[in-house]
């Protein structure tokens, strides 16, 4: 499905960008960056940081599958993908 109209960027070319380690992009404009394009209008912001928080979610549910037990806060805190830059925050796209 493409999410970014303007890049012509589609859910997978996201979804294979968000990788473990602080190189992972934490806003959709560095989403873009990652896949060598900039934001343009700003529309697929929300699904490309919804797309995000679902690759969050499904991380943190196979680190708990592979470790046997829920993360503590100390586990949870040094993830990569825990921090999300909010629409609020800096660079809206």
């Amino acid at each position: 499905m493409i999410v970014c109209s303007c890049n012509v960027l589609s859910d997978g070319a996201v979804r294979a960008c968000l990788k473990d380690g602080p190189d992972c992009p934490r806003t959709p404009a560095q989403v873009h960056a990652c896949l060598g394009c900039s934001p343009k209008c700003g529309r697929c912001a929300r699904t490309i940081r919804s797309i995000m928080q679902a690759a969050l979610q499904g991380a943190l549910q196979d680190a708990v599958a592979e470790a046997g037990h829920a993360c503590g806060t100390g586990c949870a805190s040094s993830c990569s993908l825990v921090q999300f830059q909010t629409a609020g925050e800096g660079i809206a796209a």
